[in-house]
């Protein structure tokens, strides 16, 4: 790396990417909330739980192998990096990665692997035991988001510099492979108990809303700090983010109205995060009127694409699957058709005159990541399922996830709901003082 000095560090590109960081790491307690508000009250601790161990195990596993792996430089073919950098060796305040801090860079980074871990959790809401979790996502890190980083955003990765597929933000490594591994998942660990029987409705939904609007906030920092500087494209990332989401909105309302007669708060939260996804790798190559129609597209085939899952029988409880999955493929696609010479500095897509090249290139990139994401995914499920079991066991399920695997409840009618054995925790203090008197 260079020293400080000799590679100008731009204390503006610096001073927003801080910024932009710090926007993404909220995020992911955003996202706890949005899953939160969407289970039932017996598992709501234990889906806010899932996202934020989430930030410590990645923090601790990208620090010691995975930003070297994804970030260093490659070790031949574009598939990973090496150790060079391992446990940030060599990295001090003086290394720059363009006109940034590295360390600055790499928490960065950091901050997209935490939320795409955090993301697969919603697939398996309500039945994954806890412990399985935790061995879960450090090895699903490693073995599935390291690599596809690289072959995006590394040293010589080979979908960006061998086969010429764009990715602005995260298209592919964050969305693409976060619903296919959830569909993974879902498929390893079976429905839950009373699966198309039984309502499940999302037990709050202004919780759902402010999660949203978190998310929303943070996406900002996700596209906008993708352009590493307070520029004019980290400006125009911001503005189709801000539009995608809007129509995003509003195209997954007009079918609810137009199929269901009902307008609803979810589908407002869920379009908006469709339009979201959907931006994310496109946002910094097309122009605003693609931003809108990418959006658009998202949240109309999105809200058809949650369905599914009642079809094809797979249990993708908060529908990680119809959204990020299918968003993510969406907008990764679009880019073939919707990209401008202005944002790519070269790229045109096939309605600018690029014919139908950039969308092939677009395509190959989303059937590998996706099926690699897949199967290794579901190996690690598997292989987890043997050692220690990855479903929590039929009681476990049916009382609720908080009470018997954290020994806590969301709300004090759950605990008299479910006979919780009282305890400091679960007696109001004058009821605890009348016992003790």
């Amino acid at each position: 790396m260079t020293p400080l000095a000799a590679a100008h560090v731009d204390t503006g590109d610096t001073a927003w990417l801080l910024a932009a960081t710090a926007l993404v790491l909220l995020m992911t307690p955003g996202l706890a909330l949005f899953y939160g508000g969407m289970v039932r009250t017996k598992s709501v601790l234990n889906m806010l739980m899932m996202s934020f161990v989430s930030i410590a195990l990645v923090t601790v596993v990208w620090l010691a192998a995975g930003y070297s792996l994804a970030f260093g430089d490659d070790l031949g073919g574009g598939l990973i990096g090496t150790l060079d950098h391992a446990g940030m060796a060599g990295l001090g305040p003086d290394s720059v990665q363009g006109t940034v801090p590295t360390l600055l860079f790499a928490t960065f980074q950091l901050t997209f692997a935490i939320i795409t871990a955090a993301l697969i959790s919603g697939a398996i809401a309500d039945r994954a035991k806890f412990a399985a979790w935790l061995v879960f996502v450090p090895v699903w890190a490693l073995l599935v988001y390291v690599p596809v980083a690289h072959w995006v955003w590394g040293p010589d990765g080979w979908i960006l510099n061998r086969l010429g597929a764009l990715d602005f933000a995260g298209g592919l490594p964050v969305e693409i492979t976060s619903g296919a591994s959830g569909l993974a998942l879902c498929l390893v660990l079976g429905p839950r108990l009373g699966f198309k029987k039984d309502a499940m409705r999302p037990h709050n939904l202004p919780m759902v809303m402010l999660g949203a609007g978190l998310l929303w906030f943070g996406w900002f920092g996700f596209n906008a700090g993708s352009a590493l500087g307070a520029n004019g494209l980290a400006a125009a990332a911001f503005l189709n983010t801000l539009a995608a989401g809007c129509t995003g909105l509003l195209g997954w309302l007009f079918v609810e109205q137009k199929r269901d007669g009902h307008p609803t708060t979810l589908g407002a939260a869920s379009g908006a995060v469709a339009g979201l996804v959907a931006i994310t790798p496109s946002c910094g190559s097309v122009s605003l009127l693609g931003a809108l129609v990418i959006g658009l597209a998202a949240g109309v085939v999105c809200s058809y694409a949650v369905g599914w899952k009642f079809k094809l029988n797979y249990d993708d409880s908060l529908d990680v699957v119809g959204v990020h999955l299918v968003g993510g493929v969406i907008g990764t696609l679009l880019i073939g058709v919707f990209a401008v010479e202005s944002m790519t500095g070269g790229t045109e897509g096939l309605l600018y005159g690029g014919g139908l090249a950039q969308l092939g290139k677009q395509l190959v990139a989303v059937v590998v990541v996706g099926a690699y994401a897949f199967l290794v995914t579901y190996g690690i499920g598997k292989l987890l399922d043997k050692a220690m079991g990855f479903r929590a066991d039929e009681e476990q399920e049916h009382t609720g996830l908080d009470l018997t695997v954290h020994a806590e409840t969301a709300y004090d009618h759950g605990v008299l709901g479910h006979g919780a054995p009282v305890t400091s925790h679960s007696v109001p203090s004058a009821q605890k003082a009348k016992t003790q008197a």
